[in-house]
């Protein structure tokens, strides 16, 4: 075949992609990685680590192999880089975890009738955003934390907290807890209060306990849009939420934020944000297809529309700031 004649390589790439996610998931459930990683590099050790079949983990381990989270060589099997730093439970930037919610059931079903979410425009089941208590963000609050730290961290370098004097912070849809957190670390006069469902809190102040700054986080329980927020903070934050929603709802969120802050109060909002042309970078381009699956109206906002959001709420001063993560901070001051 000449350079130019097409093959379907893609195709078959994408319809076994489901495939990939399984391996993953399988190998670290059978902590596959982390047995690798302590030295155990043949089939028949690898499958006594790990309670496996000789047959399943030469299979496994080969997959991966091909995959480019393994190497083999002469029966032996070693970590590539990217398994060795993500994937092993002994690395402090290990992802593992995270699979619970990114892998799980309620998020994966949401895929399962998307042509029919297509036609529709809304998922017909599985909204994530329900306004009650799901199960799924007690789950996305346990497993997310390591995803998140690079985030976090970045948000209070941009925002220069350390160095900010007394803060009171509030913290939307805090989930784990961990971006109120990192602040409240680095900056001894910084109080936080998060907003999240109370078994979604339960987890974020066991983190914030574990942080050593338990007694500067409180709780506000209960449904972003309804819980009364009081006011006079500093800083708020509003991070991986507005997604979930369309930009009315966003700038209605947004106002009642602005509300809450002090004159010059600052909101910072992390999002996955698309070029313009919405699929460029891949990753916060691709994320408006999650949205579509799994609630009635989110999306992957532009800059140009989070700042039209932003300003419509009474916000000026605003700027974007790209992460050493696939997302973007806005920040912007309350007139």
């Amino acid at each position: 075949m000449s350079a130019s004649t097409p093959t379907p390589e893609q195709f078959f790439d994408l319809a076994f992609a489901f495939e990939r996610t399984a391996a993953l998931r399988a190998a670290v459930e059978l902590e596959l990685f982390t047995a690798i990683g302590e030295g155990a590099a043949t089939v028949d050790v690898l499958a006594k680590r790990c309670a496996a079949s000789e047959r399943g983990a030469r299979i496994l381990c080969d997959f991966l192999t091909i995959n480019g989270l393994l190497t083999k060589e002469g029966g032996r099997y070693r970590l590539t880089p990217v398994a060795a730093t993500f994937l092993t439970k002994s690395s402090p930037a290990y992802l593992g975890g995270t699979l619970a919610f990114l892998a799980s059931p309620e998020i994966m079903r949401n895929f399962d009738r998307l042509a029919e979410t297509i036609r529709r425009g809304v998922p017909q089941d599985g909204n994530t955003v329900a306004g009650e208590e799901q199960a799924l963000w007690v789950n996305f609050a346990k497993a997310m934390v390591p995803m998140m730290m690079p985030a976090a961290a970045g948000i209070a370098d941009v925002l220069d907290v350390a160095s900010a004097g007394p803060l009171r912070v509030l913290d939307i849809a805090a989930g784990h807890g961990i971006f109120g957190i990192v602040i409240a670390e680095r900056n001894a006069r910084a109080e936080v209060a998060a907003v999240d469902w109370p078994g979604v809190l339960d987890v974020a102040v066991e983190n914030a306990r574990k942080a050593g700054i338990e007694n500067r986080y409180r709780r506000l329980p209960g449904d972003a849009f309804k819980v009364e927020y009081g006011d006079g903070y500093d800083l708020a934050l509003i991070t991986n939420f507005l997604h979930h929603f369309d930009a009315p709802t966003c700038t209605m969120l947004l106002r009642k934020v602005g509300r809450a802050l002090k004159p010059g109060g600052r909101v910072a909002i992390l999002e996955f944000v698309p070029n313009d042309d919405r699929v460029s970078p891949p990753i916060p381009a691709g994320f408006s297809l999650m949205m579509l699956a799994g609630t009635p109206a989110g999306d992957a906002y532009t800059l140009p529309e989070l700042r039209s959001m932003a300003e419509d709420a009474g916000f000026d001063r605003i700027s974007a700031h790209s992460l050493p993560t696939p997302q973007t901070v806005v920040v912007a001051a309350r007139r």
